[in-house]
C-alpha cells in the first residue's frame, strides 16, 4: 500500500476499536523510537526474556532483535504483560552464526553495534554518545555475550557496579540502560521519533493486534477499494 492507502486503511480499521483505545495509540506512538534498538543474544530464561520486552515497551523501544544460536527465545506471558504484541520482534536463526548476520543487518540499517560488557575501551551510560543510531546488545544470563558478539562490536558499554556481586541480572541491566539512554534521548535535540510512515505502519499493526480476525477486515477494505464501493 502507498502512504495514502495506508492512511485510509488505518481510518477504516479504527472504526472497529473504541475511541479511548485510538487516543491511547496516538499518545503512545509519539514516544516510540528506532534511534535505539535492542539486540538479545541467546537469552533463554523466559522470565528474563519477557522482562526485557516489558522494559523495551515501557521505554519506547519499538524493535527488539533476537539472536538464536544455541537457545530458543521463550516469553513468559505473565511477565511480559502483553508487551510483545506492541513490539516488532526480529529473529535471526537461519544460519550457523546468527550473531554476524544480525550485526550485518543492523549496520545496513545505519546502526552502530554497542556490546553491553566491560572492555578495555568501554564507556558508561553517562559517557556514551547518543547522536547516532545504536543497537544495544545484551547476552545470556550466565555467560554474557559470545566472543563473536564482543569481537565484532563497534563500541562497548558498561554499567558501573559498587557491590560484591559480579554483575547485574540481564533484565535489570537492560532496564537501567534503556531508561537512562531513552531519557537522555528525549531531552536532546536529536530527531529520535518514528517517521510519518513508520508511525502509520506501527499504528496499523497495533490496531490489527486489537481486532479479532483483522485479516478479514483487511480483505474487506481492499475489496471495497477495488470495486469503488
Amino acid at each position: 500500500m502507498d502512504f495514502q492507502t495506508k492512511k485510509e486503511f488505518l481510518d477504516f480499521l479504527s472504526g472497529y476499536i473504541t475511541e479511548n483505545r485510538r487516543q491511547l495509540f496516538e499518545k503512545i506512538i509519539q514516544y516510540r523510537t528506532r534511534h535505539i534498538t535492542v539486540v538479545l543474544e541467546d537469552i533463554y530464561q523466559p522470565h528474563n526474556a519477557s522482562a526485557v520486552l516489558r522494559s523495551a515497551d515501557l521505554t519506547g523501544i519499538q524493535d527488539v532483535h533476537i539472536i538464536e544460536n544455541r537457545n530458543r527465545y521463550q516469553v513468559n506471558p505473565e511477565v511480559a504483560m502483553g508487551s510483545s504484541k506492541w513490539l516488532n520482534l526480529i529473529k535471526y536463526n537461519e544460519s550457523e552464526e546468527n550473531t554476524v548476520a544480525a550485526y550485518e543487518a543492523l549496520r545496513g540499517a545505519g546502526y552502530r553495534i554497542v556490546a553491553t560488557t566491560p572492555h578495555t575501551n568501554d564507556q558508561t551510560l553517562d559517557e556514551i554518545p547518543i547522536d547516532g543510531k545504536m543497537a544495544l546488545v545484551f547476552g545470556t544470563e550466565l555467560k554474557g555475550l559470545s566472543d563473536t558478539a564482543i569481537a565484532h562490536a563497534d563500541e562497548y558499554l558498561r554499567i558501573p557496579m559498587y557491590g560484591f556481586t559480579e554483575s547485574y541480572n540481564i533484565s535489570v541491566s537492560a532496564a537501567l540502560t534503556l531508561f537512562t539512554l531513552t531519557e537522555k534521548l528525549r531531552m536532546s535535540d536529536i530527531p529520535w521519533q518514528l517517521s510519518k510512515e513508520e508511525r502509520l505502519d506501527t499504528l496499523i499493526e497495533w490496531v490489527k493486534q486489537t481486532i479479532k480476525h483483522a485479516e478479514l477486515f483487511e480483505k474487506e477494505f481492499l475489496q471495497k477499494r477495488k470495486t469503488g464501493r
